[in-house]
């Protein structure tokens, strides 16, 4: 059986170190067409190289994980200890 690697084939290309050092351009090329570059060493994932601005559907999973954590957040009991008292002990 081989490695076992996760589908990455529709939303992910994937290349090597030595192609990203010989034709950078290429890596250029297919972030600025907003897809993420999975960089690979001896076959071993080693970086994700995403594009700066980001997708529609980047943005609308960020927002959806920062919701979840509000929501959790806003779950909890309130703390004991008042904001001002948290204020005055972090600046001593």
């Amino acid at each position: 059986m081989g490695r076992c690697q996760p589908l990455l084939s529709d939303a992910m290309k994937t290349i090597s170190l030595r192609t990203l050092l010989r034709e950078p351009l290429k890596v250029k090329r297919i972030t600025r067409a907003g897809k993420p570059v999975q960089v690979t060493d001896n076959g071993e994932p080693l970086w994700i190289l995403q594009p700066a601005n980001g997708t529609d559907t980047d943005e609308a999973e960020r927002r959806r994980a920062i919701d979840e954590i509000l929501d959790q957040v806003l779950r909890e009991k309130p703390s004991k200890i008042s904001l001002s008292k948290i204020v005055l002990e972090s600046r001593r």
